[in-house]
């Protein structure tokens, strides 16, 4: 790859349009590429023509942009006649006849020059040796598709025999191929349908236009003909075109071929029946099939009846999220995802407890049962179950009535069997029962499942509650748990702690909650501890998204506070392991704010004041010296946190707090660190210029109590006794451009503070005028805009109120902030650059070969 075109990006998309000097640059562009002797090192370059070509073609004919710049069909046909072209090279230019030949003009301009013809008739590649290669045949399908949007484009097409080579595609060894030839055909067959739109359809043959009468009668037969791949290439080309066209039409279309299709349904066993659910699904989307007496919903029934259950639970989920659905086909898909739970409770003795639930409408038990009593097929089955019934939890309303407690029952069944705790009532039990047992995917869905099924906790009490305490905690608990395991079991834990939250629960329910709170601190205290760092993460992680959430619960923060967590918490943050220490950061800093902040908690002697102000100093420490940048980045989130919601620590002395951190951060190479830091800075001056009297604190930035108001010039001194400013103009020549900007929005909220009562002619010029420029930037144009001070000007600069608000009314922010807002590699990024660098490549192709990339 070379060099220079590897070293500079063209994002698709991006490129502009066409100019004079891209003109110039144009032809010999095409020379280059249509000389064999040049070779095109890097395909990408080619990728990124084609978006400029689309981009000059999408406004509207491309006839100018061909007329203006002959050379362009001077390349496609030196390309074409080559004997052996390079086929990434020929692919380039087939879909580029295909964006220039997508408006009728133009298409009529390359057809005198025998241009469409030579790319996509029999004179092309279609016709030549050169079809066997993958990347041509790829390049033909895609040019004649973006090309096939005028009636010209379509005749040539039908008249062309194209229509048999794509055909023919469908079972093409790429499935990328193959499914681009089914989105052609699909386009194709829509194309001809309403290029007569005039004609009145119906399901007979002689209302048809002749090309979709071809189609439809050649998918029939495929649907007819016994071949399993005939019949999954129609099925396929169909779900595109349900797919991509909704309209009346594609009713008519489904009268005629219903019955072929039906006829698959009853074959045994069914063949293609995940390609039989993908056509229903689309179709079921559409609105020309919304009516409930529509033949569409009799074959879905059929469908559900005779699919395997390995395949057709895509079909269920689908058809239980789709509003239009009927109410009976709900139910049916309900009972068939149900299925499988039903014969995992069955085969414990919890099927005791619920006669007959889950067993209505239960076809063939034994087909299920033979299902689950496979290794094989056993926990697929399970795991694609429980991710749909998992799915359809987040539904606002499930619209049919659902058995959320024998559900689960059987998830905790299927859980216990999976640890070997469920006892078996059968055979059949104890034959799943060893296929389970330490099943690592089965475990994973099932407690995913069983989180999901919080959303009914408020109709859980009493024993059916203790069973899923009993179960989560047998995880929480267990050696034997991975990482990913416990990690599960906390989410689904931190769920089911939320559903105390619940008006509605009892006060005895709410003493299990407790109790199961009280458990699993003692638990997460030891995975504090534990080997693995991935499970004192999830520790940490489980901790603190429960104290956000439980933030108002004095029952919640009671256990916390008696317990010994904060001294693990502080422990952590020494870990080995740098995300453990940032998690322990972030959880701490939680921890400290809220047990200090509510009102209505009590702190305990433990955790009093004395030792927060310790964890304030080593977070300090750990932002000056930890050599990984996620620990760092988390303390800086944390002061932020701190800052907005009041931290003791904070109110005591705001200025030294953040100045303390300024300076910890100052040097940092870490610029999601130094972006951080200017977020604190930010919300700091906010706050202070409420705090002050001079301007409305807003809501967001922290409620503090208003000093008596103080001139303008003494806090400027403040912030210049924090060295505020130097941190800031250090930060605004950053040579990290993200953090260059966040400096300068920064600076424009103080100069729009500082400078608002003031009129234009009172903010004289710069007084800085024989001050160095300010050093170049990633952009390169940035010392054109403003002048700062350096060395020791810039430090006494920042020690002088006065002078620092000459410095902020003199500088032309606004023009930096824009200069910045632009990419640092715009300049690169231009049709111009490309073509340059096209050109430069093929100018030192001996050099690039010894490229060490």
């Amino acid at each position: 790859m070379p060099a220079l075109l590897r070293s500079r990006g063209h994002p698709a998309g991006s490129l502009l349009p066409m100019d004079a000097k891209c003109c110039q640059l144009l032809p010999s562009v095409c020379t280059v590429l249509a000389d064999p002797r040049h070779p095109v090192a890097d395909d990408t370059c080619l990728e990124k023509l084609l978006d400029w070509f689309k981009a000059l073609a999408s406004p509207g004919p491309s006839l100018l942009v061909l007329e203006e710049n002959p050379c362009l069909i001077e390349l496609i046909l030196a390309v074409l006649k080559q004997g052996k072209p390079n086929p990434v090279l020929l692919s380039f230019v087939l879909r580029l006849t295909g964006i220039l030949a997508a408006s009728e003009s133009s298409f009529q301009h390359l057809q005198q020059q025998e241009v469409v013809f030579g790319a996509f008739g029999e004179a092309g590649p279609l016709g030549s040796p050169l079809w066997e290669d993958m990347t041509i045949r790829s390049g033909w399908v895609q040019g004649v598709y973006i090309m096939l949007q005028h009636y010209s484009a379509f005749q040539f097409l039908c008249n062309s025999g194209a229509l048999d080579v794509i055909f023919a595609l469908q079972g093409d060894p790429s499935l990328f191929i193959a499914a681009g030839a089914n989105r052609l055909l699909a386009r194709v067959l829509i194309f001809s349908v309403e290029s007569e739109p005039s004609r009145l359809l119906s399901s007979k043959d002689c209302d048809w236009p002749a090309c979709a009468q071809m189609m439809v009668a050649r998918v029939e037969d495929a649907l007819k003909s016994h071949s399993s791949s005939r019949v999954q290439h129609s099925l396929k080309l169909l779900t595109t075109l349900f797919e991509h066209n909704q309209d009346a039409w594609t009713e008519i279309l489904w009268s005629r071929i219903a019955e072929t299709v039906g006829a698959l349904l009853t074959e045994e066993p069914v063949q293609a029946g995940h390609l039989l659910v993908d056509l229903f699904l689309s179709m079921a989307r559409s609105p020309a099939f919304s009516c409930h007496e529509c033949s569409l919903w009799k074959l879905v029934a059929l469908a559900l009846k005779n699919i395997s259950l390995a395949q057709v639970g895509p079909l269920a989920r689908g058809l239980l999220k789709l509003d239009t659905c009927p109410q009976a086909i709900k139910a049916q898909s309900l009972t068939v995802l149900l299925q499988p739970m039903g014969c995992i409770l069955r085969a414990s003795s919890h099927r005791l407890e619920f006669p007959g639930l889950l067993d209505e409408g239960l076809s063939d038990a034994s087909s299920v049962e033979s299902l689950l009593s496979t290794r094989s097929s056993c926990a697929s089955l399970l795991c694609q179950t429980m991710a749909h019934l998992e799915e359809i939890q987040e539904l606002a309303c499930l619209a049919v009535e659902f058995p959320h407690k024998s559900l689960l029952c059987s998830v905790v069944t299927l859980l216990q069997f999976c640890t070997g705790l469920a006892v078996p009532s059968s055979s059949f039990g104890a034959t799943v029962g060893n296929i389970l047992i330490g099943c690592f995917r089965v475990q994973r869905a099932a407690l995913s499942l069983l989180g999901a099924l919080s959303r009914w906790a408020a109709s859980v009490h009493g024993e059916e509650m203790l069973q899923v305490f009993d179960v989560l905690l047998a995880y929480l608990r267990s050696p034997e748990s991975r990482p990913v395991i416990l990690k599960k079991a906390l989410q689904g834990t931190l769920k089911w702690l939320l559903s105390a939250l619940d008006p509605s629960v009892s006060l005895a329910d709410s003493q299990q909650h407790r109790q199961f709170l009280r458990d699993t601190v003692q638990v997460l205290q030891k995975h504090m501890c534990s080997p693995s760092w991935e499970v004192r993460d999830s520790a940490l992680e489980f901790l603190s998204l429960a104290m956000k959430h439980l933030r108002g619960q004095d029952w919640f923060w009671q256990e916390l506070l008696s317990s010994e967590v904060s001294m693990f918490l502080e422990g952590l943050l020494d870990d080995t392991e740098s995300y453990v220490r940032a998690s322990a950061v972030k959880t701490l800093g939680h921890f400290s704010l809220i047990a200090h902040t509510g009102s209505e908690i009590p702190v305990s002697k433990s955790n009093g004041s004395a030792k927060e102000v310790s964890v304030g100093a080593r977070l300090l420490e750990i932002l000056s010296s930890d050599s990984e940048g996620f620990p760092r980045r988390a303390v800086i989130s944390v002061f932020i946190d701190w800052l907005k919601e009041g931290h003791p620590e904070v109110l005591a002395a705001p200025e030294e707090f953040v100045s303390q951190a300024l300076q910890a951060v100052d040097g940092d190479l870490d610029w999601e660190v130094k972006i951080r830091a200017l977020e604190l800075v930010d919300i700091f001056i906010t706050q202070t210029f409420g705090r002050f009297g001079l301007r409305e604190s807003s809501a967001s930035s922290g409620s503090f109590l208003a000093r008596p108001p103080v001139h303008l010039p003494d806090l400027l001194q403040i912030f210049c006794q924090m060295k505020m400013f130097a941190f800031l103009f250090r930060a605004l020549q950053d040579c990290d451009r993200p953090v260059a900007l966040k400096a300068c929005e920064v600076l424009l909220a103080l100069k729009s503070n500082i400078c608002k009562d003031k009129c234009p002619e009172q903010q004289k010029s710069s007084p800085l005028g024989d001050a160095a420029q300010l050093k170049e930037g990633p952009t390169g144009t940035r010392s054109s805009l403003l002048s700062l001070p350096v060395g020791e000007a810039a430090e006494k600069s920042c020690k002088d109120p006065e002078r620092l608000q000459l410095i902020l009314e003199s500088m032309d922010l606004e023009s930096l902030q824009r200069t910045l807002d632009v990419s640092s590699d715009y300049l690169e990024r231009s049709p111009q650059s490309l073509l340059q660098d096209i050109l430069s490549a093929a100018g030192n192709a001996e050099e690039n070969k010894a490229d060490c990339y």
